[in-house]
C-alpha cells in the first residue's frame, strides 16, 4: 500500500514536472513576439497553468481517456510566432494579426466541433494513413530534438556558447541516459523526476538563477492578442494550421494505445469525445491570450522512459498545474527550475520517441522505389526546419508562414504523396 502511494506521488511530481517544462516557454515567448506589457504577460502565463491541467483531466476523465498531456500546439506556436515576425512585410499591427489569428483559431474551433458531433473524424483517419503517422512521428522527433538541443545551450548576448552551464546540461543528459539504461526498474521509471530535480538543486549551487516573475495579482484580458477581426488571409492560414494540427489526436491515441497492447483499444465515442474538446479548446483558447491545444504525441516519449501507464499520477500532475496557476507562490517556486536544464532532460525523454517512429512502421521493408514514401516528406521537412526563414520573403506574404514550416510541409506532402500513388502496386 505504501509503495503503490509512494509511487503514485512522485509519479504525479513527474508529470508535473514534465508537463510545466513543456508549456512554461510558450506564453512568454508569444507575450514578447506581440509586445505585451509584463503584467498581462504573467496573466497569460498563469491562465495556460489552469487551462494546460484542465485541458489535461478533462480529456484523461472524457476524452480520449489516456495519460496523454494536452497542451499548446507547437504547430501553432511556430505559425503565431511567424506571423507576428511578419507584421512589418504585411503592413499590419501586431493587434490586427492577433485578432486575425483569434478568428482563425474560434473558425477551427467550431469546426473541429462540427466534426466530432456528426462523426465526419473518419475523412481525417482516411487521410492519416499509418505512412503519414509515421512521418508525422519521425518529423515530431526531429524537431523536438532541435528546439531541446538548442534549448540545453546555453548562449551568451554576444552569439558565444556558456561553456560551464552547456557542459552542465550535457552532463544531466548523460545523468538520465544512465539512469534509463543501466538503472533498475524503479530507478529508470522516475529518471524524469530524478533528472529534473537533480539538475535543479545542482544549478542552484553552482549558478546565478534567473526567476521569472509570476504575477500576484489578476488582471485579465479577453483577447489580449487583438480583438477578433476579418483579416482573411491570417483567418484562412491559421485554420489551415489548425486542420494540420487535428492529426496530433489521430497519432498520439493510435500510437499511445498501442504501449497498452490490447487492453486499451481507442473507440470511436474516445475519438469524438477528444476532438469535442480539443474543439472547445481551440476555440475558447484566444479568449485568454493562449493557442489551440491538442494531444502530445511527445507524451509517447515520456511514456516510454518512465513505463508508467497508469492515469491517475496524470491526473493529479494536471490538478497540480492547476493549482500553480491559482496559488502564484507555487508557480514562482517552479519558475526557478532553469529552463536549460529542463531542456536538457526533455531531450533524453524525447529520444524514446525516435523509438516509436521507428515502431510505427510495423516492420515495413522498403525497396528503392517505396522509400520515397518515406524519405521525401521527412527530409524535406527536416531540410526547412533547419533553414533560415529570411530565404522565403520572396514568396507571396500568406504562403511564407506555410511554406517555412517544415513540419506542415512534411505532413502535407505525405498525405499528397499517399493519395496521389498506389504504393502497394508500384514493383522493383
Amino acid at each position: 500500500m505504501l509503495k503503490t502511494s509512494l509511487t503514485t506521488t512522485f509519479g504525479s511530481l513527474q508529470w508535473l514536472f514534465f508537463i510545466f517544462a513543456n508549456v512554461v516557454v510558450v506564453p512568454i515567448s508569444i507575450g514578447v513576439a506581440f509586445e505585451l506589457p509584463s503584467y498581462e504577460v504573467a496573466t497569460i502565463q498563469r491562465s495556460s497553468f489552469i487551462f494546460t491541467g484542465v485541458a489535461c483531466m478533462l480529456q484523461g476523465l472524457i476524452g480520449h481517456r489516456f495519460p496523454i498531456m494536452e497542451g499548446p500546439s507547437g504547430v501553432i506556436w511556430a505559425l503565431v510566432l511567424n506571423l507576428s515576425f511578419s507584421a512589418s512585410s504585411l503592413g499590419m499591427s501586431l493587434q490586427t494579426i492577433g485578432g486575425g489569428i483569434a478568428t482563425g483559431m474560434i473558425v477551427a474551433g467550431i469546426f473541429t466541433i462540427i466534426i466530432s458531433v456528426f462523426r465526419l473524424y473518419w475523412i481525417l483517419h482516411k487521410l492519416i494513413t499509418h505512412m503519414v503517422m509515421s512521418v508525422y512521428l519521425f518529423l515530431l522527433t526531429f524537431q523536438l530534438i532541435m528546439i531541446f538541443f538548442m534549448g540545453m545551450l546555453k548562449i551568451n548576448e554576444d552569439g558565444k556558447l556558456d561553456l560551464p552551464i552547456t557542459l552542465f546540461s550535457i552532463g544531466i543528459v548523460i545523468f538520465v541516459s544512465m539512469l534509463n539504461i543501466v538503472g533498475n526498474k524503479g530507478i529508470g521509471n522516475f529518471s524524469i523526476l530524478i533528472g529534473m530535480i537533480v539538475g535543479w538543486l545542482g544549478y542552484s549551487l553552482l549558478f546565478s538563477t534567473e526567476v521569472q516573475n509570476i504575477s500576484r495579482g489578476v488582471s485579465l484580458t479577453l483577447f489580449p492578442l487583438g480583438q477578433p477581426n476579418l483579416e482573411i488571409g491570417i483567418i484562412a492560414i491559421t485554420f489551415l494550421g489548425c486542420l494540420v494540427n487535428l492529426s496530433n489526436t489521430t497519432t498520439s491515441v493510435e500510437a499511445t494505445a498501442k504501449l497498452y497492447q490490447d487492453h486499451e483499444l481507442p473507440t470511436e465515442q474516445r475519438y469524438r469525445s477528444s476532438y469535442l474538446l480539443t474543439g472547445l479548446y481551440a476555440a475558447l483558447a484566444p479568449l485568454f491570450g493562449l493557442i489551440s491545444y491538442s494531444p502530445y504525441a511527445s507524451s509517447i516519449g515520456f511514456l516510454e522512459s518512465t513505463k508508467m501507464l497508469k492515469k491517475k499520477p496524470f491526473l493529479i500532475g494536471g490538478a497540480l498545474m492547476v493549482l500553480l496557476g491559482i496559488i502564484p507562490a507555487l508557480g514562482s517556486l517552479l519558475a526557478t527550475l532553469p529552463i536549460t536544464v529542463g531542456n536538457a532532460v526533455l531531450f533524453v525523454a524525447y529520444i524514446q520517441l525516435f523509438g516509436t517512429s521507428i515502431k510505427s512502421l510495423n516492420g515495413y521493408t522498403f525497396t528503392s522505389k517505396t522509400i520515397y514514401r518515406l524519405a521525401i516528406p521527412v527530409l524535406v521537412g527536416v531540410c526547412i526546419m533547419t533553414l533560415d526563414s529570411k530565404i522565403f520573403t520572396s514568396l507571396p506574404i500568406y504562403l511564407q508562414p506555410l511554406i517555412g514550416n517544415g513540419f506542415i510541409m512534411g505532413v502535407l506532402l505525405s498525405v499528397c504523396l499517399e493519395k496521389m500513388i498506389n504504393w502497394e502496386k508500384v514493383i522493383e
